[in-house]
């Protein structure tokens, strides 16, 4: 499995890629392997300012729906729009293609307290 080292993680697992003030996040491979294949994602969250640890949307598979927690605080810059015709890349390319939205965050700092890919990939116990 991979879990890139440039990346945060949470323990909800989702991914972040820090870009300057603003970040791109996403689901892990770990998730989407959990989730299986993925049929829609749902966020209605942009221009707004969602909290760290809040829901920013859902994603749903064909057995289940989950919630998407904003790993930092921030506002939903935009959604990639890639995803309302080709959900599937979520499960194809979790760390590219497949990512959800990208955020301007309220305070950078907020990333370190997310764990580093060593340490997600320990709570994931692969």
């Amino acid at each position: 499995m991979n879990f890139p080292a440039e990346l945060k993680y949470t323990k909800d697992h989702e991914w972040v890629r820090v870009e300057g003030d603003e970040a791109v996040i996403g689901i892990t491979e770990f998730a989407q392997r959990e989730l299986g294949d993925i049929v829609f994602i749902d966020i209605s969250s942009v221009d707004e300012e969602v909290e760290q640890n809040e829901v920013f949307g859902t994603v749903e598979a064909v057995k289940t729906v989950s919630d998407l927690f904003m790993p930092v605080t921030g506002t939903v810059l935009g959604v990639n729009d890639q995803l309302d015709s080709q959900p599937e890349l979520v499960n194809k390319d979790p760390y590219g293609n497949g990512w959800l939205v990208r955020i301007k965050m309220k305070n950078p700092d907020d990333v370190q307290s997310l764990l580093a890919a060593g340490d997600y990939e320990k709570q994931v116990g692969t």
